[in-house]
This record gives C-alpha cells, structure tokens and sequence, in this order.
C-alpha cells in the first residue's frame, strides 16, 4: 500500500454510486496491484486532479472565479468601511480607547430596574 499524501490532512468519507461492471473493474485492479478498493479510488481521483489542474480550459476557468471572488471581497471589505471606518476595515485595526473614534451608544429604551 502507497503512503498517503504529505500534509494531506484528515481523511473524510466520500460516498459514490457506481455501475456493477465499473466495480468489478476497479475490485480485479485493487486486487492485480495489491491496494485495497479505496487506495485504488484515492490514486484514480488524485491522479484525474492533477491532470484537471494543467488543462488550459480549466485554469482559464479558475483564473476568472479568482477575479470574481477578489470583486466580491473588494465589495465586502468596503461594505465593512462603510459602516465601521475605513481604519478599522482596511487595515485590520480597532479604533483604540481615547482617540475620539466612536463608541457604541448605550441601548436605548426603558430602563430595567433589578426588581
């Protein structure tokens, strides 16, 4: 059996239905190869990644996904500056005690008397 991948993490549970005659296939390579069913499945789909990332339709494809999450991060950092500060927002900052930045106002309605 192969070692499993460096830094690969914890191990999770993947559920896939197959045809009959596909199992059968993949039981008679885990057995020729001597790797358990699951090993086998593991090598197939790291190897099919692999190849997936190299492909030039693929990483025209994720490099537009990236562009659209930075617009939306963009989008959500300002959001942020809007309703807390620019300070705070953009660079991660808290406003600190004393410098006239503003505090939450106390909550506003009745009083609550401890009776």
């Amino acid at each position: 059996m192969s070692e499993p991948t460096p830094g690969a993490g914890q191990l999770r549970t993947l559920a896939v239905r197959i045809t009959e005659d596909l199992r059968a296939q993949l039981d008679i390579v885990a057995q020729l190869t001597e790797r358990s069913t699951t090993e086998e499945i593991r090598l197939a789909l790291e190897h099919w990644i692999e190849k997936t990332k190299a492909d030039p339709v693929i990483l025209k494809k994720a490099e537009a996904v990236r562009a659209q999450i930075e617009r939306k991060a963009q989008t959500e950092r300002a959001a942020i500056a809007a309703i807390f500060g620019g300070a705070s927002a953009t660079t991660g900052k808290t406003p600190e005690a004393g410098t006239g930045a503003s505090q939450p106002s106390p909550r506003r309605g009745k009083a609550t008397t401890g009776e």
